[in-house]
């Protein structure tokens, strides 16, 4: 088994891993395409595979979030010991990095992966839910209250948008703000494409009382990449009305499949919001957590 840096040739295949472990686990095609794997990289400090005879078997991500290091990753190849050397690998890089605390990820119906974690010392800590919509016809977007309008983020608006998804998400478990430069450098252009808007607000005079970050093309459709409402403008409706903005957007564009992820135990009543502009959970990702020691 030859271990090696991940290069970007490499994205088809993890990606086809990744779908070929979810129809494994879910009984369903996975639709991660390799430009996905290449988009999740930009989160990661270090990624590698697994190759035997010139076929990737396993693949995993670390890389560092606030005081903790996250290790991702998949094993096509059971029964060789790849996930507990993938585990081994991340905790040696959480060391090096010299992070307070490590989190590992497995889907929820991976058994195997839960035993690997929990004989390690890993403990769960959050569930997070992957939602879907398939839209059957052109979304309704809903009247807001008077003095609010709906709109899409003009360009010398990047920094109030991120000021403004920072305090919706002030109190979201493990939230750490990415610097305005950093974040600016990697979302700059991003609002909107030749044919229209695809990040939109909802305004209160010169305040962004609302937002959403959307990403055109994610896992085969639309993808709701962050949606936030601060907290002085919540119970108004305002995540109702940018979500079916978002979907009406899409609908226009002729895509009809809209997905987001979202934490399960979130304090704001998002998932049950979800569920009620017709989503689905089609899938529950499990957050495990030890000390680094």
């Amino acid at each position: 088994m030859n271990v090696r840096p991940f290069v970007e040739e490499d994205a088809p295949a993890v990606a086809a891993l990744i779908s070929a472990e979810e129809e494994r686990l879910y009984g369903r095609p996975g639709r991660l395409t390799g430009q996905d794997i290449l988009m999740f990289l930009q989160f990661a400090k270090e990624m590698w595979v697994w190759e035997e005879d010139g076929r990737i078997a396993a693949s995993a991500m670390f890389g560092v979030h606030g005081e903790s290091a996250d290790i991702r990753g998949v094993v096509g190849k059971r029964g060789q010991g790849i996930g507990a050397e993938i585990v081994e690998r991340g905790e040696a890089f959480a060391g090096a990095e010299g992070v307070k605390k490590i989190h590992v990820g497995a889907a929820e119906p991976d058994t195997a992966a839960r035993a690997l974690f929990e004989s390690r010392g890993y403990r769960e800590v959050r569930r997070f839910y992957a939602m879907a919509i398939e839209l059957t016809e052109e979304p309704f977007v809903p009247v807001l209250p008077a003095g609010l309008v709906l709109d899409e983020l003009r360009e010398d608006e990047y920094e109030a948008f991120w000021e403004a998804l920072n305090e919706a998400f002030a109190e979201h478990w493990e939230w750490h703000p990415q610097p305005f430069a950093e974040w600016f450098e990697r979302r700059q252009g991003q609002h909107r494409d030749e044919h229209g808007p695809i990040w939109f607000v909802v305004r209160d005079g010169d305040e962004l009382a609302a937002v959403t970050r959307n990403d055109l093309s994610v896992a085969g459709g639309g993808y709701v990449g962050a949606i936030g409402v601060r907290p002085a403008w919540r119970g108004k409706g305002l995540a109702k009305a940018l979500l079916q903005a978002t979907f009406a957007e899409f609908w226009r564009r002729g895509t009809t499949r809209v997905t987001l992820d979202v934490d399960s135990q979130n304090a704001t009543g998002a998932v049950g919001l979800y569920e009620r502009v017709g989503m689905h959970v089609e899938s529950c990702g499990v957050a495990f957590e030890k000390p680094n020691e």
